[in-house]
C-alpha cells in the first residue's frame, strides 16, 4: 500500500479547489504556478551545481597554494643549505673547500628545479581560482531567476484568492524576468 504525503498552504488548496470546480482563472494559475514551480526547481538545481563546482575548483586552488607554499618553503631550506655550503668553502678546512663548492652547486641546481615547480604550482592555482570565479558567474543569475520563480507563485497564489487579473499580469511579468534571467545563467 503506498502512502503519500502532501504539504500545501492554504493557498495551494484554494486554487486547486478552484480549478477542480470548473473556475477558469484558477485552472489558468494552477497550471501557471505548477510551471513556474518546475522552471523555478529547475534553476535551484542549476545555481546549486554551479555553486558546488565553483567551491570544488576553489578548493583545488587551495590544495595547489598549499603544495605550491611547500614547495617555496623547500627552497628556502635549500638556499640555507647553500649559504652554509658557501660560508664553508670560505672558512673551512682547505681540504673540504671543492667539496662544500660542490654542494653549494647542487643546491643551486635543486632551487632552480624546485623554484620551477612551486611556479607551476602557483600558476595552476591562480587558473583555477579564475575558473572558479568563471563558473560561479551564472549563480547569481540562476538565484535571481529562482526568486522572481518564488515572487510569480506567490503573487500567482494571491491572484487566485483574490481574482484580480492584475496581479496574474504582474506575476507572469515576474516570472518572464525570471526565466530570462535564467537563461542568461544557463547559457550566458
Amino acid at each position: 500500500m503506498s502512502e503519500e504525503f502532501h504539504v500545501h498552504g492554504h493557498e495551494h488548496h484554494e486554487v486547486e479547489h478552484k480549478a477542480h470546480a470548473g473556475d477558469s482563472l484558477a485552472g489558468r494559475i494552477a497550471v501557471l504556478t505548477a510551471i513556474l514551480s518546475t522552471l523555478g526547481a529547475v534553476f535551484a538545481y542549476e545555481g546549486a551545481a554551479t555553486e558546488n563546482r565553483a567551491m570544488m575548483l576553489k578548493n583545488e586552488a587551495v590544495l595547489k597554494k598549499a603544495e605550491a607554499a611547500d614547495q617555496w618553503a623547500f627552497y628556502q631550506s635549500k638556499s640555507q643549505k647553500q649559504s652554509l655550503a658557501e660560508l664553508a668553502s670560505l672558512v673551512g678546512p682547505a681540504d673540504q673547500v671543492a667539496a662544500f663548492k660542490e654542494k653549494a652547486a647542487r643546491y643551486e641546481q635543486e632551487k632552480k628545479e624546485i623554484q620551477h615547480k612551486a611556479e607551476e604550482l602557483d600558476n595552476e592555482s591562480a587558473n583555477l581560482n579564475t575558473e572558479s570565479e568563471h563558473t560561479l558567474h551564472p549563480h547569481h543569475h540562476l538565484a535571481r531567476a529562482m526568486t522572481l520563480m518564488q515572487i510569480a507563485i506567490a503573487l500567482a497564489s494571491i491572484a487566485a484568492l483574490t481574482r484580480r487579473r492584475w496581479l496574474v499580469w504582474t506575476a507572469a511579468s515576474a516570472a518572464v524576468v525570471g526565466i530570462g534571467f535564467g537563461a542568461i545563467g544557463w547559457w550566458g
